[in-house]
């Protein structure tokens, strides 16, 4: 097993870990999380998280929680998705602000997607103001994720984002300012609300207003 699991082909590791997390099996736990810190492919990480949500979360949840402290960047990434997955509310401390905070894009994206899924409804206000302190920060992709992750959090958002849109940083407050947009309209292209944030930071909410109206740009 351990074998095909690190086999080149890519589609024998994908058949391997279905096969495991078809027949679960507590002996595998090691091996499932050894393979998710190396793992190259996305879609057999993902099958070998599934496998893992299969076994029995006594014996799952505390091997996670160790790998939450691998120096492994994609070790620490896995541990937090397999989280995410089985959900379990009373891992919640364990996604701390160091790693909403993780200097690693993924560790960081990760962190915020199970966040949101693990936080208490009495907390969400204190995430957000946590999540807030990151607007801004890395390419599309990274800052898709962070409104995402923010607008999941739900009305709770409003006064941070509200805050962080006065930002004298104009990426902070255009992101701010876009993550307000998706909120209040999901329908509207991430890209298209980046580009009419940056429009309102650069001209200033009454001229963009009036612009809007006049048909100009």
């Amino acid at each position: 097993m351990t074998n095909a699991l690190s086999a080149e082909d890519s589609s024998v590791r994908l058949q391997t870990a279905l096969a495991v997390g078809s027949n679960p099996d507590p002996v595998f736990l090691e091996m499932l999380v050894d393979r998710c810190a190396v793992e190259p492919d996305f879609f057999v990480r993902d099958m070998l998280s599934w496998a893992l949500t299969r076994l029995p979360p006594e014996i799952t949840l505390p091997r996670l929680r160790r790998e939450l402290d691998s120096e492994r960047t994609q070790a620490r990434s896995q541990a937090l998705h397999t989280l995410s997955k089985i959900g379990d509310k009373s891992t919640w401390a364990w996604v701390t602000r160091d790693m909403l905070r993780d200097a690693d894009d993924e560790v960081a994206r990760t962190a915020w997607r199970v966040a949101v899924v693990l936080v208490p409804e009495d907390e969400k206000k204190d995430l957000a103001d946590e999540l807030v302190v990151q607007l801004g920060r890395g390419d599309r992709k990274v800052q898709l994720s962070l409104s995402r992750a923010l607008v999941d959090l739900g009305d709770v958002i409003k006064p941070a984002l509200e805050r962080v849109a006065e930002s004298s940083d104009p990426a902070v407050a255009a992101h701010a300012r876009a993550t307000a947009l998706l909120r209040q309209h999901p329908e509207t292209a991430f890209d298209a609300a980046i580009d009419e944030a940056k429009r309102v930071v650069a001209l200033g909410p009454e001229r963009a207003a009036e612009a809007s109206e006049a048909g100009g740009c």
